[in-house]
């Protein structure tokens, strides 16, 4: 059985999106296909649009994030799925949302929740699992303070995994309103330097040089979690303050996971989803675009820093 998807297609490092028609042809095992609903748009989709740091050759669907209907499986085993709403996160090595059907594994999909928004789920894939993945890092230990930087989607939704879990939570930033430290359980906002020394754990989003100049910051056998970039070398002599130093990277499991990981991520996922849906854990609205305006989401999110998705149907 073959598919035809109406996509936007990559062209070449820093160009637009060209629309065009790319046939999807036989499936392979565990996989399914899904017409999609909406699209997520992410920052990592127009980093890698802008730079092609995979080598994406010419006619590459981008886009992780989407929510659609099963429509085809593979195997016997997922017939089942077949009608049924789900959200999913693809990798970044094969075709991706950004057009009307997306071949994914049927292990790394999870069913939509009943009465979670359309545009709500495409957009919380990557941000939501990348949240979850750096809060499993730590031990968790109530009443602890723990710091982060970089108050992007991501930061938004970890922040609030962290104080539900009980810990003290202070941030980093020039420009999260006290209104909106309100909304997600945020203790303290410094514009600056933080005046605490004792964190248990920090959690950056600005990169090496940023993470590596807050690790004096941690206390004795602290984290330092980063979530873009990494720390290469050790910032303490060795066997002194022994810091655990942690990097996360949520596509790195497309490749290096294993189906226990991809089984327990999904679980935790739909539970996180849920989440969303009881009010627990709030989301803020992005931005709707239509399908054909693609290009123009991808500059929005990249110029605004704001959330957007797109509507394919």
């Amino acid at each position: 059985m073959k598919f035809n998807n109406n996509a936007w297609l990559f062209s070449a490092k820093g160009n637009p999106l060209n629309f065009d028609i790319k046939t999807i042809k036989a499936l392979e095992s565990n996989q399914i296909v899904v017409e999609n609903f909406y699209a997520g748009i992410n920052p990592v989709d127009w980093k890698f649009i802008d730079h092609n740091p995979m080598n994406w050759p010419v006619g590459q669907v981008p886009g992780v994030d989407g929510v659609g209907k099963v429509i085809a499986a593979h195997d016997a085993e997922h017939q089942h799925l077949i009608g049924q709403m789900v959200v999913y996160h693809c990798s970044l090595q094969s075709d991706g949302s950004f057009g009307t059907h997306t071949v994914i594994y049927a292990d790394r999909a999870m069913i939509l929740p009943e009465g979670l928004n359309l545009a709500v789920a495409a957009a919380l894939p990557c941000p939501l699992l990348t949240a979850w993945q750096a809060f499993s890092k730590i031990p968790v230990k109530k009443g602890h303070r723990v710091l982060l930087t970089g108050m992007g989607a991501v930061n938004k939704l970890l922040s609030q995994l962290l104080a539900r879990a009980g810990f003290h939570v202070d941030v980093i930033s020039k420009s999260l309103t006290d209104e909106q430290a309100d909304v997600l359980n945020i203790k303290t906002i410094y514009r600056e330097k933080p005046e605490f020394h004792h964190y248990h754990a920090i959690f950056d989003s600005n990169g090496q040089a940023s993470a590596t100049a807050l690790v004096p910051y941690l206390r004795a056998n602290g984290h330092i979690i980063c979530i873009l970039g990494r720390i290469d070398t050790p910032i303490d002599s060795a066997f002194s303050r022994t810091i655990s130093y942690h990097e996360i990277a949520l596509g790195a499991l497309h490749t290096y996971g294993d189906k226990i990981q991809w089984h327990e991520l999904m679980v935790d996922g739909r539970n996180l989803l849920e989440s969303v849906i009881k009010g627990d854990i709030f989301v803020e609205t992005p931005t709707e675009f239509r399908f054909e305006l693609l290009n123009d989401a991808l500059e929005f999110s990249k110029h605004q820093q704001k959330k957007a998705v797109v509507k394919i149907r």
